[in-house]
């Protein structure tokens, strides 16, 4: 079923490079790690890992907070063609729609969660830096204010700046997971990120 999915999702053409294939094989990846201590549905789960970003738009359009509905509408047009569980189509279906944090929906499954929690741990650590980077160079924001560039005497704007993004947004994932494997996982990559940031701060 898995090549069924990549076999999909290698026929679209509307990713951004911080949302492409790279991506959804590390939240598929970080989902199947979460699914080893919780007990949930592994179909909906991988289903839905594999396709919450089959329409990903980008980060300045302006319908941006649909994406993760106009996403679950098309995996659910998907799932019906290759004879998926019809039972299951709807609970993948919201796992896609709640996973988004611009959505502002909130998961209602444990299979949701798992899905949510999988996609915000690829936001942090490592490859979170690289992609909070990649998107400031998309949208073409500098990556500090130069007069206070940890925010330290102001508020954070990450629409002017890209590393303001870490504390408008990132830092604040790790208290909105689900699971306890995900808030273990994160801590150890929120660490990482704040380590960073004292090395930039010395070099700046």
């Amino acid at each position: 079923m898995e090549d069924e999915y990549r076999k999909f999702l290698d026929g679209l053409s509307d990713f951004d490079a911080a949302h492409g294939m790279a991506h959804i094989e590390r939240v598929v990846s970080n989902a199947k790690r979460l699914l080893k201590s919780e007990n949930a549905d592994r179909e909906i789960v991988i289903a839905a890992a594999w396709l919450h970003d089959c329409v990903s738009l980008p980060k300045d359009h302006p319908d941006k907070k649909r994406s993760s509905t106009l996403a679950a509408e098309k995996a659910g047009q998907f799932l019906k063609s290759i004879q998926f569980d019809e039972k299951k189509i709807e609970k993948v279906r919201h796992a896609i729609e709640a996973h988004s944090f611009s959505s502002g929906i909130t998961p209602c499954t444990i299979e949701a969660k798992i899905v949510q929690d999988a996609d915000r741990l690829d936001a942090l650590g490592a490859v979170g830096i690289a992609r909070c980077f990649m998107i400031g160079g998309l949208l073409n924001r500098p990556i500090y204010n130069p007069k206070d560039p940890f925010c330290d005497n102001s508020e954070p704007d990450d629409q002017l700046w890209t590393i303001d993004h870490f504390y408008t947004k990132l830092f604040k994932l790790k208290e909105l997971l689900n699971t306890d494997s995900a808030k273990k996982e994160a801590e150890k990559r929120v660490e990482f990120m704040h380590q960073y940031l004292q090395r930039l701060r010395e070099e700046i």
